[in-house]
């Protein structure tokens, strides 16, 4: 079995390792050079380098090399080979066993997200409701298959696709050194947010604002534009990492955060809760509770150390690279039938 995970995302570099440590023959590719993680992939075409007609040629060019050397083919994110996804309509006459994986804003609709009782929910702009629902017609016209990481992607998907997989997100903790943090007199606290207005920034900035007026002894860093190894150096000397407030679920921010050993905040709808494994020791915000819930943590170091080892279990039994592999390849071999 050879399996390509494309064309960007950690998603793609994940997969492919853990597969690899099972010895299945697997590559990962990112069409992007300048994206925060596109770096790790395998295989990188470097497309936002080209004029546009250039890169339609290159990616021809390689979905051409591909269909010759690859059995299953894994997109992520709602993208293919071809901007047009004809490359779809061939991979089926051709009987290659395809795999639609989505990780959150390539089908988080608005209007979908707020009737389950979340009035914080955000979307990408870039992700207007109109093409997410294009685009899954014409993934799931040609892939029976899909992949999500969690219960709170499935509304989005389950009326398209034939089967939806639960696929957890994985880390690989043996490459992420636990840093437990001690109590300190000005303890860090860090946020990473991809898209400000998703993640609720401004919330957690005006919270910030406030306990500083208030005179709590903090320092604060807004990491933006910042390679993945920077950022990770500044992970390791926090006390504290902030997630996203308004989304209501977690990704690769807490997880990074827990396998660092730091206490992490982040919204958790309540309804989800019970979807995830017990024992989730995230510390639960959004916008109305972030400025009580950061004075607290704050003002408790005793729990700091005791919130990252939990974490750091937590994401070393739940989202080890052996389960994520193991539960891949039972979605390979169901679509195929070996």
């Amino acid at each position: 079995m050879r399996v390509l995970h494309l064309p960007y995302g950690i998603g793609i570099s994940i997969a492919a390792r853990a597969l690899r440590a099972q010895g299945v023959d697997a590559t990962s590719c990112s069409f992007h050079s300048a994206g925060y993680y596109d770096y790790l992939a395998d295989i990188r075409l470097n497309l936002d380098r080209y004029p546009p007609s250039e890169s339609v040629e290159i990616r021809k060019a390689f979905f051409k090399e591909a269909v010759d050397r690859y059995d299953v083919f894994h997109f992520h994110f709602g993208e293919t080979f071809l901007p047009d996804k004809s490359d779809l309509k061939i991979l089926a006459r051709m009987g290659k066993t395809m795999v639609a994986e989505h990780r959150g804003s390539d089908v988080r609709i608005g209007s979908v997200a707020r009737s389950f009782n979340n009035p914080y929910v955000r979307v990408k702009k870039i992700w207007p409701e109109p093409l997410i629902r294009r685009n899954l017609r014409v993934l799931s016209s040609s892939i029976e298959h899909a992949v999500v990481p969690d219960r709170e992607l499935l509304p989005y998907v389950e009326g398209y696709y034939k089967h939806v997989h639960i696929v957890p997100r994985a880390i690989e903790t043996g490459r992420i050194q636990p840093f437990y943090p001690p109590p300190q007199p000005e303890p860090l606290v860090v946020h990473a947010p991809s898209n400000r207005e998703v993640k609720g920034t401004a919330h957690l900035l005006s919270a910030v604002e406030r306990l500083r007026k208030e005179g709590v002894p903090f320092r604060f860093r807004l990491i933006e534009k910042l390679p993945h190894e920077q950022a990770m150096r500044l992970y390791r000397e926090c006390a504290v990492v902030v997630d996203q407030l308004l989304i209501g679920s977690y990704a690769n921010l807490s997880m990074e955060a827990m396998a660092m050993g730091k206490p992490a905040i982040c919204y958790i709808r309540e309804d989800l809760l019970d979807a995830y494994p017990p024992g989730l020791p995230i510390v639960n915000a959004n916008p109305e509770t972030i400025y009580d819930v950061l004075k607290r943590l704050l003002t408790q170091p005793e729990r700091w150390n005791q919130l990252g080892r939990d974490g750091r279990r937590y994401v070393e039994r739940h989202h080890s690279l052996e389960n994520a592999a193991s539960r891949l390849l039972n979605v390979y071999h169901a679509i195929s039938g070996t």
